[in-house]
């Protein structure tokens, strides 16, 4: 019997290795290598790719040369290069570094906004409200993100309705989407679709995003139920680049390589040439000194050195 699911015909993969995969990383990655990993994703067909972010080196020592690294890439013309900007200290400073696009970021969960910056959700998403006015005066896009929407590391389970109200706001703050992340990776397709439903109701699908984490092993699983829910953009992280701070052994983002070695298996379009992206993803996990958090990249890999061996005898 036929399915009676219906998926988009093509998703657009919005890459967020560089920035949110690489600002918990404990060893120093150069500019230098930064700007080789991004360079060499810009090869493989990706359109979106979230560079960097414009955030104090205090806090975040690892985008510190946030500036640097967007004047040294080697920019192709198809591809949306953008950058976090937390205030308009950091908007100001990504525009005049050139990013094309700025993020914005709010919490679904009351207890994770005011344990992480000290204000409740409204008023943390009105520190935005400056922001995304000087945006639309500047005419530079503003994507906006909100973490926590199934569940959070302090109260737990984290209700639809305050997910919806979050997107809501930053939707008519002027965000022109707006991408819902399970940021510790507990969500399940029957919680995430729960939580889809909800949201859809006051955002427009087409304006929404799926930001998934494999904590429990459930992220491809999730963007596929995000999918049937008519959901048609994909965050993810070259490598599996990033891990979940609040989680203890969280694996973190799914990785872009499973994700489009999973569309494209599914006859679902991304534009990106999975050779390409393996090396990229090779690339940086040598430059960490570690294998890549991607199971189709690790599987692949072993492919590849079992074919090159095989030519050699």
């Amino acid at each position: 019997m036929a399915s009676s699911l219906a998926y988009p015909e093509s998703v657009r993969i919005v890459e967020v290795g560089a920035r949110d995969g690489l600002q918990n990383e404990k060893s120093p990655v150069t500019t230098e290598q930064k700007v080789e990993l991004i360079n060499r994703l810009s090869a493989t067909g990706l359109r979106s790719i979230e560079a960097t972010a414009f955030v104090s080196p205090k806090w975040v020592p690892q985008m510190a040369d946030a500036t640097d690294v967007l004047s040294a890439i080697e920019r192709q013309p198809h591809i949306t290069y953008s950058a976090l900007t937390p205030n308009m200290k950091g908007f100001e400073a990504a525009v005049a570094a050139g990013a094309q696009e700025v993020a914005v970021f709010g919490a679904a969960s009351e207890a994770f906004s005011r344990k992480n910056t000290n204000c409740s959700i409204e008023e943390g998403i009105e520190r935005f409200r400056e922001v995304c006015e000087a945006a639309a005066a500047a005419n530079v896009p503003v994507r906006g993100y909100v973490s926590c929407v199934v569940g959070c590391p302090y109260q737990g389970e984290v209700p639809a309705d305050a997910v919806a109200m979050v997107s809501e706001k930053l939707l008519e703050m002027g965000c022109y989407e707006v991408s819902l992340g399970d940021t510790i990776g507990v969500g399940t397709p029957g919680s995430v679709r729960t939580m889809l439903r909800a949201v859809k109701e006051v955002v427009p699908v087409e304006k929404l995003a799926i930001h998934t984490h494999d904590t429990y092993g459930m992220a491809c699983a999730n963007i596929v139920a995000s999918l049937a829910e008519g959901v048609s953009v994909v965050d993810s992280s070259i490598a599996g680049l990033g891990g979940c701070p609040y989680a203890k052994g969280a694996s973190g983002n799914v990785a872009t390589e499973d994700v489009v070695y999973m569309l494209e298996g599914m006859g679902i379009e991304t534009g990106v040439d999975m050779g390409l992206l393996l090396e990229a993803g090779w690339y940086i996990s040598d430059v960490l000194g570690r294998d890549p958090a991607s199971n189709a990249s690790r599987a692949l890999r072993i492919k590849s050195q079992k074919e090159k061996e095989e030519e050699a005898a």
